[in-house]
């Protein structure tokens, strides 16, 4: 196989990564774990029931749902919502303006940056559509009480009468998974175990998603294309992703600007002295090193973002594109916050203790500070955007639209978020931990065997097996099915790609 084909299979696999699985294998892997059935899904968005204005005010009386002009003017619990957006909007264009003064920046085509158009979160010819509903239960550990998160994820669409067009934005309606109030027919309280079992046993919507009143709402997490640049002398192509997420405060009945959930705020700790030691005491700590390990580390507010911008496509290896750049030693130019000798120390000590599964090494260590934040987790594989878009069922031509509805890292997740169901279900305390986010655990599963999930063509591999000599513990066992081989995807030195064998 020629360097050329490589690379073209490499990009492939990059930019096209959302086609793996076909339609028919896709109900089977999310069952009871998502709802993705676009005629479903359909239905339920014509209806009242599941519509934003419904579940964030029943008490008013509508028939559909609402454009974007009357959904932000008319629901107060919305109304931070625009400012916040506009603002991080003028911050970005200050910035652009600052790197690259020769570019124009702009809505439209006659720009080289060419912004997403505000206008439309103003328009009578927008609203949001319903593109999914997924459950979280698997995050119970952040929220033991409400047995996790469901959440209903909604894409806002272009209507001009004959046609429907969506936009590059979702907007992600978080909701507590169990009411405390909810009864079953018997009258006693509905338990995680009962919540589970319904999930898995596909049962009605209205039991999966329990009443709709503000006691069950916690949050509105927002993801805007921000920007689409072209190659140009001064950079590559570039697209940029806009994370905002709005906690629920139930005393104002308003959703608030929040930080996002273990978004590490780069250049604040970078800047401060005494917050970048706190930080590095704090994850090293042999209790939150553990939680890190595992993926289900809560790192406290006072190191976390409120907004985050993310480039793509960011590539597979180190570079400023990625959130934790800097943090590390021998990257970037600033004072690292973990010198390598720290992290070494750290993880030996937590394997003399038997606590890691994951993080055997200083890049097993960076490559978890990557998939913790928000960010880092949007880049999975080097590509970035919307992890779950939803199938388009607006679409007047289905093949022209995607027809599975989320990305490689989504689709590959949920057999271990299927297995903590289970569990649940069983009456057994859940296992939460997770592996690498672009190396999915499957728990003894063999569902994503042969997949580019699991060891398939496409899938990440350890570089050790192409003969490279590099030998890395966190990623030894990232191997490729029979008939596979692991070749270097450019520019990374640890991590590769499965591919066919050529002679």
């Amino acid at each position: 196989m020629s360097r050329a084909l490589r690379i073209f299979l490499a990009a492939a696999v990059l930019f096209g990564g959302t086609a793996a699985l076909s339609a028919a294998q896709t109900p089977s892997l999310t069952r009871g774990t998502a709802i993705t059935d676009p005629d479903l899904l359909r239905k339920l968005d014509d209806g009242d029931a599941l519509t934003l204005q419904h579940l964030l005010a029943p008490e008013r009386k509508a028939n559909g749902s609402l454009t974007t002009d009357r959904l932000f003017s008319e629901l107060s619990q919305l109304k931070d919502i625009p400012p916040a957006i506009d603002a991080e909007f003028e911050r970005y264009i200050t910035g652009q303006k600052a790197a690259y003064p020769s570019e124009t920046i702009g809505v439209g085509e006659g720009f080289d940056v060419q912004l997403f158009d505000r206008a439309v979160l103003k328009s009578r010819d927008t609203r949001f559509v319903l593109a999914g509903i997924v459950n979280r239960m698997d995050r119970a550990y952040a929220s033991e009480e409400s047995c996790g998160e469901i959440r209903l994820i909604y894409r806002l669409a272009r209507f001009d009468g004959t046609t429907a067009t969506r936009l590059p934005m979702t907007l992600n309606l978080v909701m507590k998974a169990r009411d405390a109030r909810q009864t079953d027919a018997n009258g006693k309280p509905i338990n995680c175990a009962e919540l589970a079992r319904r999930w898995l046993d596909n049962g009605n919507w209205q039991e999966l998603i329990g009443s709709r009143d503000d006691a069950m709402l916690d949050r509105i997490e927002t993801n805007i294309q921000l920007s689409v640049a072209a190659k140009s002398a001064l950079h590559d192509f570039r697209s940029d992703y806009l994370l905002k997420v709005f906690k629920y405060n139930s005393a104002t009945k308003a959703f608030e600007e929040s930080t996002l959930e273990n978004q590490i705020d780069r250049d604040r700790i970078m800047a401060d002295d005494a917050l970048r030691r706190d930080f590095k005491d704090w994850l090293l700590a042999p209790e939150h090193l553990r939680e890190f390990d595992r993926g289900t580390v809560l790192i406290p507010e006072k190191f976390l973002a409120r907004s985050a911008v993310v480039p793509t496509p960011a590539g597979l290896d180190a570079s400023a594109l990625q959130p934790e750049f800097g943090l590390m030693q021998a990257e970037g130019e600033g004072k690292a916050v973990f010198a390598d000798n720290d992290v070494v120390g750290a993880l030996n000590q937590a394997a003399a203790r038997g606590d890691m599964q994951n993080i055997r090494s200083v890049a097993g260590f960076q490559r978890r500070l990557n998939d913790v934040t928000c960010s880092g987790c949007h880049q999975t594989r080097g590509i970035g955007g919307f992890h779950f878009p939803g199938v388009d069922w607006l679409a007047d031509r289905p093949s022209n639209a995607s027809i599975v509805p989320a990305s490689p890292h989504f689709l590959g997740d949920q057999p271990r978020r299927r297995d903590i169901l289970t569990a649940f279900a069983a009456g057994r305390r859940p296992d939460f931990s997770r592996g690498f986010a672009s190396r999915p655990q499957t728990r003894g599963s063999r569902e994503l065997a042969g997949s580019e999930y699991q060891d398939g063509w496409g899938a990440h591999c350890s570089l050790q097996d192409a003969g490279s000599g590099t030998r890395d513990e966190s990623f030894t066992s990232w191997s490729c099915a029979n008939g596979l081989t692991c070749q270097a995807a450019p520019a990374s030195r640890r991590i590769g790609m499965c591919f066919i064998k050529t002679r």
